[in-house]
C-alpha cells in the first residue's frame, strides 16, 4: 500500500482484516525510517497504530472530533489523513509540526504540545455541539500519563457530572514520557490486570436486567447487590465513580476488539471511557525495550542498531551540569530535596535519583503540585530543587506568584530549556518566563553564560537563604569550557564586563554572549569599541554598574534570546526612565509572535538575533552620537 497517495482517512473503512495488518506493519517501517532521519517522537507513535486505525475506521473526521492530548502520538493519523509525503520535513523549519496542527489539516480538531488540555477542549466541544444541535461524536485520546495532570481530573469530574455524551480514549502504555508515578497508575495497574472485569460485569448486568423491576426493596437490594459484587470483581471502580461507563481493558493492538468496543461505544448513553492497553515503541525493538523514556522523543539514530546519532558538542548537556552539580551539594548539604514533574530523564536526574532516593520526587505531570510541594518543603526549612521546563513552568504560574514568592520561600528553581528549543515549535519555546516572572515580588532570576558560571550559579542558589531564586539555561550542551574544582557563590544581582569600550554598549546574558562577542570584535576592526556586560543576573539588576554606563551617556543595546514583552531590555528601559537618563536604549530579543519549528540557528535569523543585527544597530546607535570628548563617528 502507497502511503504517499492516502488523500483521506476514508479508504481505511474498505480494507480486510489482513489489508488491515498490512497497513499497520508499513506504517511502523515507515515511521521508523523517517523518524531516524529526522528524529521525532517515535515511541508514542509507535504504540499507536492499530488504535489510530480503529478510531478512524469508527468515526469520520473531520465531523467526528478526534483530540490528541499532548499530539506527540499523532503521526499516525497524519499519515491517515495524507500528510506522508511531508515526514521528510517533520518538525524542521517550515515543515510538518510533530503535534496536531489546525492550518496543516482540517482533520486536526486541537492543538497541544502540553499534556492533560484535551478532555477539557473535549468538553467544550461537546457542548456546542450539543447547542448547535448537531450530530457527532467528540473523542479524546488521553494518555495514562497525562491523567495525573490536575484538569484533566477537573474535566473528569465535570463531564461525569454532566453526563455528557462522549467517548474517553485512555491509551494506557504505563508510560508518560518517564515511567508514570501516583496513585492513579496503580488504580490502572489493577485494571489491567482484572482481565475478567468486562466480563463479569456484563454477565452482572444481564443477571439484575433479569430481576423483575418491582420497586421498593427488591430493586434497591438488586442496586445494592450490583455495587457490591462490582467492587468484588475490582478493587475501586475509579471512573465508573466518576460517572463513566467503562469498557476494558482492551488490547490497543488488535483492531478487531477495538473495532467492536468503538461500536459499542457510540451505542451506549452519557460518557464512556475506553480503557485501552498499547505498548510505546511496538515494532522496534530497542524503543519496546525502554524502560526509562530514552525512546518517547529523539533526534536522528541509526535505524539499523537504534544507536542515536552523536551531538558533535564537546561539552555537557545543561540540564546534567545543573543536576550533576545539585546532586554533588546533596552529598553534604541535607536540605536539599530534588522534585521533577515526570522528566526525571530530561532534567537528567538520574544521578540524584540513584543516589538520593528518599530526597528525590517524582509527582508526575503536575506542575502545580510540583511547585506547591516545594513550598511546603521550603516552610519546613528544607531547600527543594525543582527541575522543570520553561514551558511547563507556565503552567505553575500561579503558585511560584502565590505560593512561593508571596511567602517568600527558600526554593531553588532550575528552568530548563530557556529559550529557543528549536524542533518541538512554538508550544515548546522556553522564551515567555523572564516576562512572566520578573513582575513578582521577592523572586530572584539568573543565567549563567557558560557550565563553569552555571556551576557556580547553582551553588549560589542553594546557599541563598533570602527567598525564592530562578536559574534559566538552555537545551543542549554547553561549551565545554573547564570546570573549577570547587564551588563558589556569585554576589546576588552582580554582572562582569566582559569587554570594555567607550562608543556603545552591549546588555546581554546567557546563549547570545557568543554571538555578541563576534561581533564587538567586527565592530572594533572598524575603529568602535563597544562595551559588553554579561548581565547575569535579570532580576536584581546590577544597579550600581547601570548608573555607571548610564551616567556615560553612552548609547546601549540589549540583546535577549526571550521575548522582547516585559524581557530584560524593558526591565533596562524602565531604570532609565525611573532613574531620568536620556540614553538612546534600543533592544533585539522575540517579537510580539509565536515561534514556530526549526533549527535554532535558523529561527534566531528569522527573527534577527544575529551578529549581523548586532553590528548593524550599533553603527546605527554610534554614528547619531556626539561624544562628550570624542567626535561623531560617520
Amino acid at each position: 500500500m502507497d502511503l504517499y497517495n492516502i488523500t483521506s482517512p476514508s479508504f481505511i473503512k474498505k480494507l480486510n482484516k489482513k489489508e488491515l495488518e498490512i497497513l499497520a506493519s508499513e506504517i511502523r517501517s515507515f515511521l521508523i525510517n523517517k523518524c531516524s532521519v529526522t528524529g521525532g517522537h517515535i515511541g508514542p507513535n509507535l504504540g499507536v497504530v492499530e488504535l489510530t486505525i480503529a478510531l478512524h475506521r469508527a468515526f469520520n473526521t473531520p465531523t467526528d472530533k478526534l483530540i490528541w492530548d499532548v499530539g506527540h502520538q499523532s503521526y499516525v493519523h497524519k499519515i491517515l489523513t495524507g500528510r506522508a509525503s511531508k515526514f521528510d520535513t517533520l518538525r524542521q523549519y517550515k515543515g510538518l509540526s510533530g503535534f496536531p496542527k489546525r492550518n496543516e489539516s482540517e482533520h486536526d480538531e486541537w492543538e497541544t504540545g502540553h499534556s492533560s488540555t484535551s478532555l477539557s477542549a473535549a468538553m467544550g466541544m461537546a457542548i456546542a455541539r450539543d447547542l448547535k444541535k448537531e450530530k457527532s461524536y467528540v473523542v479524546p485520546i488521553i494518555g495514562d500519563g497525562a491523567l495525573t495532570g490536575g484538569m484533566a481530573l477537573e474535566a473528569l469530574n465535570h463531564i461525569g457530572h454532566e453526563k455528557t455524551k462522549m467517548i474517553v480514549i485512555l491509551n494506557d502504555n504505563e508510560m508518560s514520557i518517564a515511567p508514570n508515578v501516583g496513585a492513579l497508575h496503580n488504580i490502572l495497574g489493577r485494571l489491567r490486570t482484572a482481565k475478567e472485569y468486562s466480563k463479569a460485569k456484563e454477565e452482572l448486568e444481564s443477571l439484575m436486567k433479569k430481576i423483575p423491576v418491582l420497586g421498593g426493596k427488591l430493586a434497591s437490594t438488586a442496586e445494592r447487590v450490583k455495587d457490591s459484587l462490582k467492587y468484588l470483581v475490582v478493587s475501586g471502580v475509579f471512573f465508573e465513580e466518576m460517572g463513566f461507563k467503562y469498557l476494558g481493558p482492551i488490547d490497543g493492538h488488535d483492531i478487531d476488539s477495538l473495532e467492536k468496543t468503538l461500536e459499542y461505544a457510540k451505542n451506549a448513553k452519557g460518557p464512556v471511557l475506553v480503557h485501552v492497553i498499547t505498548k510505546k515503541g511496538k515494532g522496534y525493538k530497542p524503543a519496546e525495550e525502554d524502560t526509562v523514556g530514552t525512546w518517547h522523543g529523539t533526534g536522528p539514530y541509526k535505524m539499523e542498531t537504534g544507536d542515536f546519532v552523536k551531538s558533535k558538542s564537546t561539552g555537557p548537556a545543561w540540564s546534567s551540569l545543573v543536576s550533576e552539580s545539585v546532586r554533588k551539594l546533596m552529598e553534604t548539604d541535607k536540605r536539599i530535596v530534588a522534585i521533577t514533574p515526570a522528566m526525571p530523564v530530561g532534567s537528567k536526574m538520574e544521578g540524584i535519583q540513584r543516589d538520593f532516593p528518599e530526597r528525590f520526587f517524582d509527582v508526575g505531570i503536575a506542575e502545580q503540585h510540583a511547585v506547591t510541594l516545594a513550598a511546603g518543603l521550603a516552610t519546613q526549612g528544607m531547600k527543594p530543587y525543582l527541575a522543570i521546563y520553561s514551558t511547563f513552568l507556565q503552567r505553575a504560574y500561579d503558585q511560584v506568584l502565590h505560593d512561593v514568592a508571596r511567602q517568600n520561600l527558600n526554593v531553588f528553581i532550575g528552568i530548563d530549556r530557556s529559550g529557543l528549543v528549536g524542533a518541538d515549535g512554538e508550544t515548546h519555546q522556553g522564551v515567555y518566563d523572564i516576562s512572566f516572572l520578573r513582575h513578582i515580588p521577592n523572586i530572584v532570576l539568573m543565567m549563567p553564560k557558560d557550565e563553569n558560571e552555571g556551576q557556580h550559579m547553582v551553588k549560589t542558589a542553594i546557599e541563598y537563604n533570602d527567598g525564592p531564586i530562578a536559574m534559566r539555561y538552555p537545551r543542549g550542551n554547553g561549551y565545554g569550557v573547564p570546570l573549577d574544582e570547587e564551588m563558589t557563590t556569585i554576589p546576588i544581582g552582580s554582572w562582569e564586563e566582559l569587554r570594555n569600550g567607550h562608543h556603545a554598549a552591549i546588555l546581554t546574558f546567557g546563549t547570545t554572549i557568543p554571538m555578541v562577542m563576534e561581533a564587538v570584535e567586527e565592530l572594533a576592526a572598524k575603529g568602535i569599541e563597544v562595551k559588553v556586560i554579561n548581565a547575569r543576573f535579570i532580576k536584581p539588576m546590577d544597579e550600581e554598574m547601570l548608573h555607571e554606563i548610564l551616567s556615560t551617556d553612552m548609547p546601549i543595546l540589549t540583546v535577549e534570546e526571550s521575548v522582547l514583552q516585559g524581557g530584560f531590555g524593558s526591565a533596562v528601559l524602565e531604570f532609565a526612565a525611573d532613574h531620568h537618563f536620556k540614553n538612546n536604549i534600543e533592544r533585539i530579543g522575540i517579537p510580539d509572535q509565536f515561534i514556530e519549528q526549526g533549527s535554532v540557528d535558523l529561527l534566531l535569523e528569522e527573527i534577527r538575533i544575529t551578529k549581523e543585527e548586532v553590528i548593524q544597530r550599533i553603527e546605527q546607535l554610534v554614528s547619531n552620537k556626539d561624544y562628550r570628548l570624542g567626535t561623531k563617528l560617520v
